[in-house]
């Protein structure tokens, strides 16, 4: 488990100071294993601080594939509106979290055989609306600004951790992954990440449902379980959602929500894909199946755009 990981981040996050800039001093201990770059952002309801680590794998692997692992969110705090560390920070601490373990394994002298790019933000302050019983989290930058901070092109496959509690679908405490999507596909489970994920919780895997229009971009009027799979808009890369979810529905501004062993469950998730994520390894979707789909149906692509 990396539960100190886990609240060695929250120590960071949970402050109406937290910065993309303080994360970035934390890691300076690791900077022989890491590089971090932060770049504040300003949008119309205030400013976040867009984080990139970098992670090189196993030196003696050449033509390593690179992993791409994002923290969702709108925000990690509400203030005014609410006071503390919102439920809405979760996924951010699960990439930061599997981030800090990866360079402490590399100081003890264990490489994974991919290299990694770790991507979040940080926003104290995130903007909030109206609604009963309590208000919704915003985010002070749109959804095509965040993809292109968090969206890397030289992710050869990508990881999503989102808090996906607000909603009465998935009715189960801990994590919950999502199909694959490509480029506008809803794939099927990945059998090598089902395998992973029972051995690493130790219990049956648990997959959340999609429809098409949880893979379509914000701002097309159309519902979405929440941001999880927004990544997949702006990507060619597969996509796999990791959901740290409840059995209850639970407000993404609910403060006292967020649970360090389920956070803790879906960095180690992130972690043990990566462990696996090389050639002859851990597969995010079937290639030839894919090219089946297309050669059939033609792509899907018009799904990663707002259409008409």
């Amino acid at each position: 488990m990396l539960l100190r990981e886990v609240m060695d981040i929250m120590e960071i996050v949970d402050s109406r100071y937290a910065s993309g800039e303080k994360v970035k001093e934390f890691f300076e201990k690791y900077d022989q294993y890491v590089d971090v770059y932060v770049k504040k952002v300003e949008g119309d309801k205030g400013y976040t601080d867009f984080v990139r680590i970098n992670i090189e794998g196993d030196p003696k692997i050449k033509n390593k594939k690179t992993l791409g692992i994002i923290g969702r969110l709108g925000g990690l705090g509400a203030r005014d509106a609410r006071i503390g560390l919102v439920s809405d920070g979760d996924g951010a601490i699960a990439a930061l979290s599997a981030a800090l373990k990866i360079v402490k394994m590399q100081k003890n002298g264990d490489y994974l055989p991919c290299n990694l790019i770790v991507t979040t933000h940080v926003c104290p302050d995130a903007p909030t609306s109206p609604h009963k019983p309590v208000d919704f989290m915003g985010s002070p930058v749109d959804m095509d600004i965040m993809n292109s901070y968090e969206v890397d092109k030289k992710m050869d496959a990508i990881i999503s951790i989102d808090t996906t509690k607000g909603n009465n679908i998935i009715n189960h405490k801990g994590i919950s992954i999502s199909p694959t999507v490509k480029e506008g596909y809803i794939l099927r489970v990945s059998p090598s990440i089902v395998g992973i994920m029972e051995i690493a919780t130790g219990l049956p895997a648990n997959v959340f449902a999609l429809s098409i229009q949880d893979i379509t971009p914000y701002g097309n009027d159309l519902y979405h379980i929440n941001s999880i799979l927004q990544p997949a808009t702006a990507t060619s890369a597969p996509v796999l959602g990791i959901a740290i979810t409840a059995q209850s529905a639970v407000p993404g501004c609910g403060t006292g929500a967020s649970h360090e062993t389920d956070i803790a469950q879906a960095a180690n998730l992130a972690i043990e894909i990566g462990k696996e994520y090389k050639d002859g390894g851990v597969e995010f979707y079937d290639k030839k199946e894919f090219d089946q789909l297309i050669k059939l149906y033609g792509d899907n692509k018009r799904f990663q755009t707002k259409g008409k």
